[in-house]
């Protein structure tokens, strides 16, 4: 359905009201796009994939396992360190040096975990992935919608252990609980919330669930829809239908969940039975704290909501006459589709002033695609800031950039300047158009451009590499560099950039992410640096 310019900007409006941060911000930029990139042009949902559809097991046979409920049980896992009272440990990965605990028995946060060499980076660590692992996975499997927080911050070793197990008393679990910072009902309720997905795994727990004639493994579920979050974990409890192997068990000694269900006579879980709605709001609630239990050290951003329009990819390019070419791509959230919307970009100059002139219009052939969230119900239109035109936005070199903002127009025009103050853009540092590829040594020869009214102390590249592993299927992260020199000919004539030059071997990014880098410069002890690129791509630079 086409929106009107009205409802449109309303729909802004409202976004921007919501938005937790201003762009440009690296680390928020790549989380906002994880969390609602999810799927079409542009998509980031990489978990989004990997948890669909609900019952996908993606590491082998087992009768009833899913990667979805494996994400939840990791989530609380690693919370479960959480110390209330000394405010150490809790949502921090340090599940990564856990795995050889009897109560981190089996191969879901293993398994798990190997899901973030899809899509971890220098700006979101394990830690913020497990929970969005877990977040995605609740909210995909027709659960409650989790508020997300980012910022945690990656422990570097195993916490104390946490999680009690299935065979311990009903005194042990609630004092396990009290210290992770939850009292008696909340206990019942994040248990209850949990296990609405998955099951318990024979070979993790042999002595609680036994293996069927025919099958290597096999997975006894908590209730009849494991995967699919419902309130089915108390009706079937408490209706006495449940096949809950941790209720009905043959060895009473593991029934953790009959003695924690039943630990206030069945008041909690008959709630949650009479009442799917009171389910659904106390699991919100619950995992949402679960997902935001970290040390007290660590201060988490603010919840982190779509922006309404959201630049990404902005690069300058020095041309080398005197001008350079802004390029990338605009997001307009949960947006329809429009041949009559036109939208013209607007920039200011590096002091600060405007001008008629500073404008380039992105016509409906910019138009680049959409993305959508898993079950479609937002959708946000990309727009092109060339190359698929020949309109590319040229800037003069004298004069510079440092922000620019939209003018959207589909009959009503409206102001989009992130409340004015427009999304900022530095001219000081950028990759040249004189940049190339060596082919018969696979060396990228790339050429920088530094302002020459600023006296660097260090150019370099920047490139993230896969430094190693924990043993536990994740993989952390370093960011290398390479430094550049300065151009035999720095500086040419009637020109206000200095040029450097850094090669680049194509076996330095063997290891690499996605073998994209950015520049970097150390200007009066701040760091400038651009958004990344991909040196080798011969689509963009030449052979030299």
């Amino acid at each position: 359905m086409s929106l009107g310019i009205s409802r449109l900007s309303s729909i802004l409006l409202l976004a921007a009201c919501a938005a937790a941060y201003t762009w440009p911000n690296p680390q928020l930029d790549e989380l906002e796009s994880l969390l609602y990139d999810q799927h079409g042009f542009n998509e980031r949902g990489i978990l989004a994939g990997a948890l669909s559809p609900c019952n996908a097991f993606g590491f082998g046979s087992t009768v009833n396992r899913s990667n979805a409920a494996d994400w939840i049980r990791t989530a609380y896992h690693d919370m479960a360190t959480h110390n209330v009272e000394d405010g150490t440990g809790g949502l921090d990965a340090s599940i990564q040096f856990e795995q050889d605990r009897p109560e981190n028995a089996g191969d879901g946060f293993f398994n798990s975990l190997r899901h973030l060499q899809l899509g971890n980076s220098r700006y979101v660590g394990v830690a913020d992935f497990i929970a969005l692992g877990a977040k995605t996975a609740v909210e995909q499997c027709g659960g409650p919608h989790l508020p997300f927080r980012g910022g945690r911050v990656d422990a570097t070793e195993a916490g104390v252990p946490g999680v009690p197990q299935p065979q311990e008393s009903l005194d042990s679990h609630t004092a396990s609980f009290a210290r992770q910072g939850f009292n008696q009902t909340e206990m019942i309720t994040l248990i209850a919330c949990g296990h609405s997905f998955g099951g318990v795994q024979n070979s993790a727990f042999p002595q609680i669930v036994p293996l069927p004639d025919g099958v290597s493994d096999v997975s006894q579920t908590f209730d009849s829809t494991p995967f699919t979050f419902d309130n089915k974990i108390a009706t079937e409890y408490i209706h006495g239908t449940t096949n809950n192997p941790l209720v009905v068990g043959h060895n009473d000694t593991t029934n953790s969940d009959k003695r924690i269900f039943g630990s206030d006579s069945n008041t909690t879980m008959s709630g949650f039975a009479a009442d799917p709605a009171s389910f659904r709001s106390a699991c919100q609630s619950l995992l949402t704290r679960m997902l935001d239990t970290v040390p007290t050290t660590v201060q988490l951003t603010d919840v982190i909501d779509p922006l309404p329009v959201k630049p990404q990819e902005i690069a300058l390019t020095y041309m080398g006459d005197g001008t350079f070419h802004l390029t990338g791509q605009i997001r307009f959230w949960n947006t329809a589709y429009s041949v009559s919307r036109s939208i013209k970009l607007l920039w200011a100059d590096r002091d600060g002033k405007t001008d008629p002139a500073y404008s380039s219009v992105l016509g409906t052939n910019e138009q680049m695609g959409a993305t959508a969230l898993y079950d479609g119900t937002f959708d946000a239109q990309w727009y092109n800031i060339g190359p698929l035109s020949d309109n590319f936005t040229v800037i003069d070199a004298a004069t510079g950039i440092s922000k620019f903002w939209f003018e959207v127009d589909e009959g009503n025009a409206t102001m989009e300047d992130q409340g004015g103050v427009g999304f900022a853009v530095q001219d000081v540092v950028m990759v040249a158009n004189s940049s190339c590829v060596v082919q018969s040594t696979g060396t990228a020869r790339i050429q920088i451009a530094v302002r020459a009214d600023k006296t660097p102390s260090r150019v370099y590249i920047e490139y993230d590499l896969f430094a190693g592993s924990a043993g536990s299927g994740a993989t952390w992260i370093t960011v290398n560099t390479t430094d550049a020199h300065a151009a035999a000919s720095q500086k040419r004539a009637g020109e206000t950039y200095e040029f450097w030059t850094a090669d680049l071997s194509s076996s330095a990014l063997a290891h690499s992410i996605n073998q994209r880098v950015n520049v970097a410069a150390d200007i009066d002890g701040a760091k400038v640096s651009t958004s990344s690129f991909a040196p080798f791509d011969v689509a963009l630079w030449p052979g030299c």
